[in-house]
């Protein structure tokens, strides 16, 4: 059996609750197997969390809020959706602020649950996809003939620069003319590259992607 679906009634130590899956249950299937294979490649393998996808943001914060009034240990990674300001980021990665950008952030404005920690709140800056642009080699190998690797933004710009609006076009245009696939769609393809690039070059191009596998590593015992 695969390990992602591999829970039985074992106690769970530690459920993550994650943005994304969509509206159906392949999708939010094909979620949870891509964030659990690039976990496992993360170094997790024998420590992995309860990956919980959860569709919309909003349900995955109302779902880790719930997993806290229960007593539960619990993590949240949702998208930043937008550029985090650096007052947020300052010290060391465990005493970043993302629940004050939560908080401040019109759409969201979330208030940090009680009891919660700014080490369970983690953010993909400035959206999953943004992981994408550190491994051009898996996006390469991925899409095949047609890909064209110069729509995508400069490799000289840090990837949690790019607006999202830009990762997703720069996304659509590079595979625009792709011959074996359809152009990038995000319930099509997202969760099938999560599952194919590789985590060190995600943590090395993105402090938020490796301020949140650090942490959950520590608090898995890794």
């Amino acid at each position: 059996m695969d390990e992602w679906r591999n829970w039985g009634d074992a106690m769970v130590a530690m459920y993550l609750y994650v943005e994304g899956g969509g509206d159906d249950d392949l999708l939010y299937n094909a979620c949870r197997r891509g964030f659990t294979e690039f976990l496992i490649k993360s170094g997790l393998k024998g420590h992995m969390p309860r990956i919980v996808a959860c569709g919309g943001r909003r349900d995955a914060y109302d779902r880790f809020c719930t997993k806290l009034r229960q007593g539960q240990a619990a993590m949240l990674l949702v998208d930043s959706e937008e550029f985090v300001d650096p007052q947020y980021c300052q010290g060391e990665p465990e005493q970043w602020q993302p629940w004050r950008h939560l908080a401040q952030r019109k759409g969201d404005e979330w208030a940090q649950p009680a009891g919660a920690t700014d080490g369970q709140c983690h953010l993909m800056v400035h959206c999953m996809e943004s992981w994408f642009l550190s491994d051009p080699d898996a996006l390469k190998t991925f899409f095949g003939q047609g890909y064209d690797a110069n729509k995508l933004p400069s490799r000289a710009n840090a990837v949690e620069s790019v607006a999202k609006p830009v990762v997703y076009q720069a996304l659509a245009e590079a595979t625009r003319h792709c011959k074996t696939k359809a152009p990038y769609g995000k319930g099509e393809h997202s969760f099938l590259l999560l599952a194919r690039i590789d985590p060190a070059k995600v943590a090395a191009a993105s402090p938020w992607a490796d301020r949140f596998v650090t942490i959950l590593k520590k608090a898995m015992a890794c």
